[in-house]
């Protein structure tokens, strides 16, 4: 190894002390002495290097395997991928499917309710319109008869007493009061039918907005992004309806 550095160091030597070439870098080496040293340095170099050599001559070869473990590896990751994307698909479906099935619960319980609430409504509604009016009809019986009878008893005192026009007038006068306090209770209670009826519609109506409203939530909950949370209006029903 020692000769490679002295005929090195030779060369050089040999390339300082050439003579220069005239508008040129170039300078004029003696080939004779130059090829010597060079056939030296080859003799003096080790095996070791013969054997680097042939390593570099198959490199492509350990290249080309490299890359094929690489390919190998990266289809297999791909697969990976694509099973957990399928994966997360399906789970995903899953989910959506689930929130469907919900909303389509809350949907028919929502519709359910509130068929119930109206079918309540309308029947209590008819309870107290018949109540009402069996009432009235009863006031108005009674007013009718109290008249009839003040009628008669003022007639038949007009009869006992034809001389005495101011008990004809009173008689009269009485008659007159109690139907016309018969006519007004029946109104009063009409009134009160009519303003009662009133508020238990607009209960209905308002219950009826708070379902409409549910329902709404609910669809809009399903055009949203999967997984995310589903929120709707709390209410029992009949809650806020007056007994």
């Amino acid at each position: 190894m020692y000769r490679v550095f002295e005929a090195l160091d030779e060369l050089v030597t040999i390339v300082e002390e050439a003579r220069s070439v005239p508008m040129t870098s170039g300078c004029v080496v003696p080939r004779g002495d130059v090829l010597e040293l060079l056939d030296d340095v080859r003799d003096a170099l080790p095996q070791e290097l013969d054997d680097a050599q042939d390593v570099l001559d198959h490199r492509d070869d350990v290249v080309s395997k490299a890359e094929a473990h690489a390919e190998q590896a990266m289809t297999g990751s791909r697969s990976e991928a694509e099973r957990t994307v399928s994966s997360a698909r399906a789970e995903a479906e899953q989910i959506l499917a689930q929130a469907r099935e919900q909303a389509d619960e809350l949907i028919a319980e929502a519709r359910a309710t509130a068929e119930q609430t109206v079918t309540t409504g309308r029947r209590e509604y008819e309870d107290y319109i018949g109540r009402a009016q069996s009432e009235s009809d009863r006031m108005v019986q009674a007013g009718r008869a109290a008249y009839e009878q003040s009628v008669h008893e003022g007639r038949s005192e007009q009869a006992r007493l034809v001389a005495d026009t101011e008990v004809v007038h009173a008689a009269n006068t009485e008659a007159k009061r109690i139907v016309d306090q018969a006519n007004d209770d029946g109104e009063r209670l009409r009134s009160e039918c009519d303003a009662y009826v009133d508020s238990r519609l607009a209960e209905f109506e308002d219950l009826l907005g708070r379902t409409l409203r549910t329902v709404g939530k609910g669809r809009q909950q399903l055009r949203s992004p999967v997984g995310a949370p589903f929120d709707y209006e709390e209410w029992s029903p009949g809650g806020n309806t007056a007994n």
